[in-house]
Order: C-alpha cells, then structure tokens, then sequence
C-alpha cells in the first residue's frame, strides 16, 4: 500500500488543481509524488521570485526590453509557453487526484470546473502577448530601423541631447502641416538636467539655414506672399511643397529636416531629432487613458462662434476637453497658449502610470500610430530609456521666448541666441534656481544699485551677433552704472501650472 494513498473528495481535488496553477506541484506532492513535484515547485517558485525581482527592483530593464521588438517577441513567445505549460500542470493535477467512483454528473462537472480554469490561466499569458505583439508593432513602425548601428556612446560626445518637439495642428479645411507649437527639449546626457526652449509659431523674418533655403529668403522666411505672412508655424509645409529648398531629402522628410536646421540656427544648437504630435489625435490617446486630470483656474472659450467652453475646476478632462484647453487662444493669446500646452504635456506624463496604459493600451497603440511621428531611430530607444530615469529625478524648466523679452514681428535673434545659450550654460543648470542671497549687515542705509530688467544682462553681455543675423533692435545701455551680472545670464521662467 506504500505507493497509492488514498485520494481526496472532489473539493479537495479542485482545491488542489487550483492551487497548482498557482504553484506548480502542489498536486503532485499531495499525490505522493514527491520528486516530481519537488522540482516542478521549485521551478515555479524560481520564475515568481525571478518576475517579482524584476518588477521591483528593475524598472528600467524591463522598460528597456519593451522597446526592443526583438526581445518583445521573445517575451511573447515565452508567455504563451508558460501559459501551456501552466494548463498541463492543472490538468494533470487533477488526473492524479480525481477521486474515482463519480457518477457521470461529477465528472462533468468537476471536467467543466477544470476547463474554465485553464482557460482563466491561459487569459493572461495570451494578453500579455497581445500586449508583446501590439508593442512590436508600434516599435516597428513608428521608429525607423536606421542604417547605421549605435555606437558604443550614443550621444557621440554630445554633452546636451537636443530634440525638437512639434505640435501639430492639423484643423480641419486646414491645408498641410501647421506646427502651432514649437519646442526644443535639450537634456544633459549625463545628469538628465532638461531645459525646454519654446518658440512662439507666429516669428517672422526667422533666418534661414545655409544652402537654398537661405539663397531664396536671404533677409529671412517670407513664405508665400500675399497668401502666407511667413511665420514659424509655415517653414514645414513650405519645404515639403517646395523640395528645392531641400535638395536630395525625400518625400515627407523635407518638412522636419528644414525646420531642424532652422530652429537649430535660430538657438544655435544641434538638433539631430524630432518628435510630431498631432493635436486631435493627441485627443483620442486621452480617451485611451480615461481622461487626464487638470486644473482649469478660469472658462477656456473656444469654437468659431465661442460656442464651447472648458469650465473652470479641479477634473478629468476628456479628450475633447484637453484638446481644446491646449489649443484654445480665444480672448487669449499663442503665449497663454503655449504655457497651457505644456501645462497639459506636464500632466498626462504623470498620470500615464503602467496601470491606466495597460488598461487601454491598444487604443493607446492604435492613438500614437496616428498621431506622432519622429526620426528617432529604433536602436537609440534602450538608451533614451536609461536617460530618461535620469530626468526622473530632476526638475525640468523652460524659457519661453515671448514679448515683452522678444517680439515676434521684429525678433532679435542674437538675444534669443544669447539667452538659449546662457540657460543652457552649466552657471545655468548646476542649481535649479539661484540660491537665495544671504544679506549681510551692510553700513547703515548704504544704497543698493536697483536691480537690472530681465533683458538687460542679454543686451549687455555675451557673444556678439553671428553674422548674417536679422536683428533689428539695438539693446540700450543701463541708465546707470549696475553691478557685474551673475555668471547666471538668464532668468528661466519656470511654468506655473495650477
């Protein structure tokens, strides 16, 4: 009688099956069989132990895996694997420890009991290789292979990542691409320090870089008169219609390749990358994610005839709502505009947690196939991935290049030049914001020099204009004598979202 114990009831068979899905093994050993489920414990609780490790202590590895359609497929594979192996386990649980003698309503039901479970079992591991696939497929489509492998350092020497990000405003009897909003993100490879540089979409007379471009605006963008004034927002559609301008780039690679070297000559910077959202499908990638909470401080009107309005309030806004609270400039302005944008861009990145984009990720997925587009290659995603924690624990600043500082019809480029340069200067970006100044007992009522206007260390100091530059204005001199500025030459205006 050594071998053959005696077999449990029904409910403690399924209860046992049901716990082998669990932990493999359980059965087995119930069953008497205890090396082979020994080992089939073991491994299962190797592969908990390996899975929860991961999840808690190697957030970016994993992320760095999800952008690999490679290891994505592998992980796909491996999931359904699990998943089967699972069902056999389940399924062989409860042959060894099905009590025999059951009428023929017992074995169909304690048979149906088993089938659903292995089908609830199955559930997850084909999901997450729907996810796996889903993913693959983004990757493969939304960034391009590249022609050329990443070197060992991916930022080849690059002390600062520049990459321009475009909002689009596709509206509808709109023609082309309007790029209403125009950012550069410019991070610090090696500490993720990141200042965003913004442009309002209405500059004129923006210079253009060397090469046709240049040879056709040599006094800066005209665009088409009289049917365009020739502002920011136009200089991508302009190239895409007019290949010349851009010779030997192909067709849909005109627009951002000569808006790159544009904004790259305007702030004097290397711009190797962009990013394009569009707008309206920005909207539907929000109804994915069920919303995203907002503070609204006052009614945003909106329509052609103002007949909508995004009311005031602490709330989740839909997609539609958002859409319109970052595209609205009714009885406001394009700057009131851009400070909204990245107040809505600041939130949907913090709530846009694992769980609500699993929860709707394939509509996610489905959103960002629409919606964005970029040059960033495939292979460079595992490191931006790494750069990213780095930001993580940063806080990120902007400057924002609007009146009273710069006007936008007659811009002076050479301070926008200066400005870009002295925010992004390590005086800069070593402290967030200026330490405050300790006030030492001076001698009784000694006068202090006032205090110099925001512009004023920008036109007074500084690289001289590069040659070529549009700039008009001459910067005044100080009506009196001021202190030396601080190595600090610009003041970030940091966003103040409610």
């Amino acid at each position: 009688m050594a071998g053959h114990r005696r077999r449990p009831g029904i409910g403690s068979s399924l209860a046992f099956t049901l716990g082998s899905a669990v932990l493999w093994g359980l059965a087995h050993l119930r069953a008497g069989r205890r090396r082979t489920g020994a080992l089939l414990m073991l491994s299962s609780l190797t592969l908990i132990t390996a899975a929860a490790a991961a999840l808690l202590t190697a957030e970016s590895f994993l992320l760095t895996l999800a952008v690999r359609p490679g290891w994505l497929q592998a992980f796909g594979a491996v999931a359904l694997l699990l998943g089967t192996v699972t069902v056999a386990v389940v399924i062989r649980s409860y042959r060894l420890l099905r009590p025999q003698g059951l009428s023929r309503a017992g074995r169909r039901l304690s048979a149906f009991a088993v089938g659903l479970l292995c089908v609830l079992v199955m559930l997850p591991s084909v999901y997450a290789a729907r996810l796996a696939h889903v993913s693959q497929h983004v990757m493969t489509t939304l960034f391009a292979a590249g022609t050329t492998p990443v070197p060992a350092d991916p930022w080849q020497g690059r002390e600062r990542l520049n990459v321009l990000l475009v909002g689009a405003d596709a509206a509808t009897g709109r023609y082309g691409v309007r790029t209403d909003s125009v950012t550069v993100a410019s991070v610090d490879t090696r500490t993720g320090d990141t200042v965003l540089l913004g442009l309002p979409r209405n500059l004129e007379h923006v210079p253009m870089p060397a090469g046709p471009a240049r040879d056709r605006f040599p006094h800066g963008f005209a665009g088409e008169p009289p049917h365009t004034p020739g502002i920011l927002n136009e200089i991508w559609q302009y190239a895409e219609d007019h290949p010349e301008t851009v010779p030997g780039t192909p067709d849909g690679e005109r627009g951002p390749t000569l808006l790159k070297r544009t904004v790259g000559g305007v702030l004097g910077l290397d711009l190797p990358y962009y990013a394009m959202v569009d707008m309206r499908g920005f909207a539907k990638m929000i109804d994915a994610m069920g919303g995203v909470r907002l503070t609204v401080p006052e009614p945003i009107v909106y329509g052609r005839r103002n007949e909508g309005v995004v009311q005031p309030g602490t709330r989740v806004l839909s997609g539609e709502e958002a859409l319109w609270y970052g595209r609205s400039r009714t009885h406001t302005s394009d700057y009131v505009r851009m400070s909204r944008q990245k107040c809505l861009l600041n939130a949907v990145a913090k709530q846009a947690d694992p769980v609500t984009v699993i929860g709707g990720f394939e509509e996610i997925a489905d959103a960002a196939l629409d919606t964005v587009s970029t040059d960033i290659p495939r292979a460079l995603l595992p490191h931006l991935v790494d750069l990213a924690e780095k930001v993580k624990g940063t806080r990120i600043r902007s400057l924002q290049f609007v009146p009273p500082v710069i006007d936008p019809v007659a811009p002076d480029y050479a301070l926008i030049r200066r400005k870009a340069t002295a925010a992004l200067s390590p005086a800069a970006t070593a402290v967030p914001r200026p330490a405050p100044r300790q006030t030492p007992a001076p001698p009784a009522r000694t006068p202090t020099a006032p205090a110099a206007p925001e512009a004023a260390p920008e036109s007074e100091s500084g690289p001289p204009p590069e040659p070529g530059s549009t700039a008009a204005a001459t910067p005044s001199p100080a009506p009196t004598p001021t202190p030396t500025p601080t190595p600090q030459e610009t003041v970030l205006l940091d966003e103040t979202c409610p």
